[in-house]
């Protein structure tokens, strides 16, 4: 059954389930730390895991199933016995109706951690104040959340994206700004969000609504054809609107970095084959794989 969001306003005869929103997995890679530092860390993969599993990150019932996402961590350096520099990896999913298969939602690597933590420190869920620990843990779970609600309900995710959005702020005035601020680096956290809610993406949204609701979850269906169309019509637009969207902007580049491989699999062997040519212009960083997929005409 497709997932639905409730505002519980009213009383309802369905069973709504509280629970939390996410199924998260968390490795940690420490072999460029000292044995003293890695000690130090011996119960921290346990603490990010339940911290992500065990909050409630929205206000709503969360009907469905939770999300499933992973968290990898690499320590980069340990200047000291509490300070820590990591890159972290982060990706979600989402169920395909009426199959077994999942499609990728989220695929990031993030450069700039730093943050304080000592051995068993306890981490509280907080949404006023900013923790460089803690409130990194928080923007990710609300874009995940966020973009899986945009799969779901038409421009559902705003909410979770204005949340990122606020933490983005709080975490570019502090301390720990890297990673926070706006730059012209290929990926940059407040750059996503912002571009997320920014009116120029907002077609693109209904579309990502359509390519994922109307388009993935029909292809298993009588409907296919009209998948299809809803996958391709999201293309299509992108490429209408290219006077006024930036093509280096980091919310396509997120979105294609996710999806690439996914559109190749689906859309390969399409009557049309110029909507690779299509491609390959709105999303040059992965040409190679359109071009792989022509080669099959």
């Amino acid at each position: 059954m497709k997932k639905l969001f409730f505002l519980f306003c009213l009383i309802t005869i369905n069973v709504i389930n509280f629970s939390q929103e996410l199924d998260a997995t968390v490795t940690i890679n420490t072999e460029q730390l000292s044995t003293a530092s890695r000690d130090r860390l011996v119960n921290f993969k346990f603490q990010i895991q339940d911290y992500l599993n065990n909050n409630k990150f929205t206000n709503q019932p969360w009907q469905g199933e939770k999300i499933k996402c992973n968290f990898t961590i690499f320590f980069t350096s340990a200047p000291d016995e509490i300070t820590y520099n990591a890159q972290l990896v982060v990706s979600s999913q989402r169920p395909i109706e009426n199959s077994q298969l999942n499609s990728l939602m989220l695929s990031i690597m993030d450069n700039n951690w730093g943050f304080k933590y000592e051995k068993g420190q306890a981490m509280y869920f907080n949404q006023t104040d900013f923790d460089p620990l803690t409130s990194l843990l928080d923007y990710y779970a609300y874009l995940i959340i966020g973009l899986d609600a945009d799969s779901f309900d038409k421009l559902g995710g705003t909410d979770y994206f204005q949340k990122a959005f606020d933490i983005a702020v709080r975490g570019g005035s502090g301390k720990y700004a890297k990673g926070w601020l706006l730059d012209s680096s290929p990926f940059n956290r407040r750059a996503l969000v912002e571009n997320l809610l920014n009116a120029k993406y907002q077609q693109f949204r209904i579309d990502y609504f359509d390519y994922h609701y109307n388009g993935l979850d029909l292809l298993n269906s009588k409907d296919k054809k009209v998948g299809l169309d809803n996958m391709i019509k999201l293309i299509k637009n992108l490429e209408k609107a290219k006077n006024q969207i930036d093509w280096r902007s980091v919310v396509l580049k997120v979105f294609f970095d996710a999806k690439a491989g996914e559109i190749v699999d689906y859309l390969k062997g399409y009557a049309d084959r110029s909507i690779f040519e299509t491609l390959k212009k709105i999303d040059a960083p992965h040409t190679s794989k359109y071009d792989e997929a022509l080669k099959s005409y």
